[in-house]
């Protein structure tokens, strides 16, 4: 089984998420050279040669199918911001993971995450039919916990020992998720918190 659609180009208010590819690699290159924005990922891409390294991986991944990339576009500027991706495909469950989600540190706390997460789920839910949407964090990454929990996902535990973090930190991962029984409700909370941003752009 598999999914028709998956990568489709979403389109929102303040941003658009876009099928990645190299025409974003300017844009990307120059948002992802602040280090804080890479601090709790599980690779860095800051420098030059690691997003190289970086950018082929994830566009190596989505063509084998593994993942689906998303170059993120502020609308007001046609300008890529930053990344996500749909991960860990499961549609024989219905059910798959968002994540690998970065942005410019400049566009923290824009509106553009909130919509962003908005688009993916409205798609992962309404047009896959996904009966599970999954994500994974740092349990000491505490931004990301704080916006997983104000769009109200789940903590569903901690995975002790999960990860090998750039190749030497034992990481313990925060598991959160949103099912289709919610997403109703939580597309509305969304919808709520974004308006300000909307109203402002």
């Amino acid at each position: 089984m598999e999914w028709d659609g998956l990568a489709s180009a979403l389109e929102g208010e303040l941003v658009a998420l876009e099928p990645l590819a190299p025409r974003h690699a300017a844009d990307l290159r120059a948002a992802a050279s602040d280090a804080e924005v890479w601090r709790w990922m599980p690779a860095s891409a800051a420098t030059p040669p690691l997003f190289e390294r970086w950018l082929e991986q994830m566009l190596a991944d989505s063509a084998a199918g593994r993942q689906a990339s998303f170059a993120t576009i502020e609308r007001a500027s046609g300008a890529a911001i930053g990344h996500t991706a749909y991960l860990a495909l499961r549609p024989e469950h219905r059910g798959l993971e968002i994540g690998w989600t970065w942005l410019a540190r400049e566009r923290w706390r824009s509106g553009a995450n909130l919509e962003s997460k908005l688009l993916l789920l409205e798609h992962a839910f309404g047009v896959l039919d996904c009966i599970r949407v999954e994500f994974k964090t740092d349990e000491l990454n505490e931004r990301s916990r704080r916006a997983l929990e104000g769009i109200g996902a789940k903590l569903e535990g901690v995975l002790r020992s999960h990860m090998i973090v750039r190749g030497e930190v034992i990481r313990d991962s925060a598991y959160y998720s949103v099912i289709a029984a919610e997403w109703p409700a939580l597309r509305e909370r969304l919808e709520r918190r974004l308006e300000a941003h909307r109203g402002g752009a």
